[in-house]
């Protein structure tokens, strides 16, 4: 697999830390809106909202922060999958927006709490959906027509699959950060529901894999027939060691009995960081299979680059706000670590 190198390969790469970034920590808080169903209360409920009000929005930065250099880095690119996928793109901000203001009038609402309740657990829903049927379309590549005028090519059986097993990732995310700042019965439900999402996630993920493979020979030819393939088996078997110990962890977290134990068991955050890895992952090989390519056999990041001009002049730019969205998201979650308590006021 032969690099090309230059200002292009460096925001390929910052393209791909910035999706990755989103997708783990926006990830689980949108994951909490589709567990919301799941849990029945009120009490569970503004359990749920306290665990990611600190730190929800400083989530979504990363979205802002990828959509950014897209734009910049790879503007064809960005108007061949803002053309091709409009109405996904169009219907995942309705979800933000939704879930955002439900969010914000959820905490100061009395009356109509239910309806706010609704409402972000359905943008929520929304959203995740419409990322998971973006990446479908990705992965499963588009014919050459479709770039240049509307089309529905987006709306297949694997962009829809692909969308829900995108929601039950993020479920099971939301899960393992619940069992990570929760104790008792919430603690205990999280884990639960925990396992039986990470089961279908991992049978999802299988599926899509061998999907992918049969449809795209090349993303084939590179796995099993490239110099680097049996490097690349390493990462189907990382990723089922840490589904074994994340089913484990959350089996024995389900097993803690007494709100001491439970704090003081350090199985408790494992599981969040086992499946982040998951994810991680399966970005890798999503990565593997698809480089060089924005859309696989159409665009390659170097064809869709901006001028060389153009991406220096946004290289200061990235050289100051990069590291000031990771030092104020590392010190965000370093303020607001530990447990979550019922008596703390959402905002």
């Amino acid at each position: 697999m032969e690099l090309q190198l230059g200002l292009p390969l460096f925001y390929f790469l910052l393209l791909g830390f910035a999706i990755l970034m989103y997708v783990l920590l926006d990830g689980f808080d949108l994951g909490m809106g589709i567990l919301y169903p799941w849990f029945n209360t009120d009490a569970e409920h503004d359990h749920l909202m306290r665990s990611i009000s600190h730190v929800w929005d400083g989530n979504e930065t990363w979205l802002v922060f990828g959509g950014v250099i897209l734009f910049g880095a790879f503007p064809l690119a960005y108007a061949s999958i803002a053309s091709l996928l409009y109405l996904p793109i169009m219907l995942m901000l309705i979800g933000l927006i939704f879930r955002g203001v439900a969010f914000e009038y959820r905490f100061k609402s009395h009356t109509s709490k239910v309806w706010w309740n609704r409402a972000f657990a359905a943008g929520s829903s929304l959203a995740a959906f419409c990322q998971g049927l973006m990446l479908g379309v990705i992965v499963q590549g588009v014919d050459g027509s479709s770039l240049t005028q509307s089309s529905l090519q987006w709306l297949t059986p694997f962009s829809l699959f692909t969308a829900l097993a995108v929601m039950a990732g993020y479920a099971l995310l939301a899960c393992t950060y619940l069992t990570m700042k929760s104790r008792g019965a919430i603690q205990q439900k999280a884990a639960r529901y925990g396992q039986r999402l990470l089961i279908f996630v991992m049978l999802a993920m299988l599926l899509v894999s061998l999907w992918t493979l049969y449809q795209q020979p090349d993303i084939r030819s590179r796995w099993f027939g490239g110099v680097y393939s049996l490097a690349l088996m390493v990462l189907p078997l990382l990723a089922v060691l840490a589904a074994r110990l994340l089913f484990r962890d959350l089996a024995r977290v389900q097993r803690q009995f007494g709100a001491e134990q439970a704090i003081n068991n350090r199985h408790e955050s494992r599981p969040f960081w086992l499946s982040a890895s998951l994810f991680l992952l399966a970005f890798a090989g999503l990565v593997v299979g698809l480089y060089p390519y924005l859309l696989p056999q159409q665009l390659s990041f170097y064809a869709a680059a901006a001028p060389d001009s153009s991406l220096g002049f946004m290289l200061p730019g990235v050289m100051i706000f990069l590291p000031l969205i990771l030092a104020y998201t590392l010190w965000g979650y370093h303020i607001f670590r530990g447990k979550i308590e019922d008596y703390e006021e959402g905002y």
